[in-house]
């Protein structure tokens, strides 16, 4: 957010030489107005987030704010703009536990300059309502096809939003979700889900790489459901990306659906 700085008023003069009455040096005039101090909280209201990662011109030309699913205003990075440039796909990209917008920043301006409609939520807490929220979001934009993908706690999110939006997204990736997070319940929610879905996870990742072939084998009414399960490795979520190997597993994965 852009700060605001108050300049104080001037201050009264007064010499040795003459009395002068203090009354109208106030106590600096610090404060302004009312109205002047509703001006400053209104135009401090407006100022694009820039969520610790992007530039003034990136945050004022892509940070947005949409309604999640319990009317929630949620923050979200949006390359292209609110107008919702893009003619494919729309992509919705959910963050891990220690991250924000910004973990996806790359990723996401790869995708939105291959075409698609991507916007990264910038999570305050109420994940699957804020999924929920931007993929309502993005078809309201004009998206035809929706795309969900998300890394560790964001994968869990994106897997239990998904069998709830109507109709279901064209696709889910997960990047080392767990079955459980924080109220969310993945592995509840995999055998509802009717897209297609894609898990990534590494083997020596804790246990994540376990719960990736949970939730692989509990996805039995996907239309497809595969597991990439990276041997010998240990990189978590959006890491995994990091491999040229597994991020075109991906990009192959969202074309297939979202073209």
């Amino acid at each position: 957010m852009v700060a605001f700085l108050r300049v104080p008023g001037f201050l009264c003069a007064v010499t040795l030489l003459a009395a002068v009455s203090l009354t109208g040096c106030g106590r600096g005039d610090t404060g302004g107005s009312g109205a002047e101090k509703g001006a400053d909280a209104s135009e401090a209201a407006r100022q694009p987030d820039d969520f610790g990662c992007l530039t003034s011109a990136e945050a004022e030309a892509a940070s947005i704010t949409f309604k999640s699913a319990d009317s929630t205003e949620t923050g979200g990075y949006m390359p292209g703009g609110a107008s919702g440039v893009g003619t494919g796909a729309g992509i919705v990209l959910a963050h891990q536990s220690d991250g924000t917008a910004c973990q996806w920043k790359d990723k996401a301006d790869e995708l939105h300059r291959a075409g698609y409609r991507v916007l990264a939520v910038n999570s305050a807490g109420q994940e699957v309502s804020e999924i929920v929220g931007a993929a309502e979001y993005l078809r309201g934009k004009g998206a035809k096809k929706l795309l969900l993908m998300g890394a560790s706690k964001g994968g869990t999110a994106v897997l239990t939003a998904a069998p709830e939006l109507q109709p279901q997204p064209d696709a889910v990736v997960s990047l080392s979700a767990p079955t459980l997070y924080s109220g969310m319940n993945a592995l509840g929610a995999v055998p509802k889900l009717t897209a297609p879905v894609l898990y990534i996870a590494a083997e020596y990742d804790e246990y994540f790489g376990d719960d990736a072939k949970t939730l692989n084998r509990a996805s039995t009414r996907s239309a497809e459901h595969k597991l990439i399960y990276v041997k010998g490795a240990g990189e978590h979520g959006v890491a995994l990306l990091a491999s040229q190997e597994n991020w075109a597993a991906v990009r192959a994965f969202l074309k297939e659906y979202g073209s």
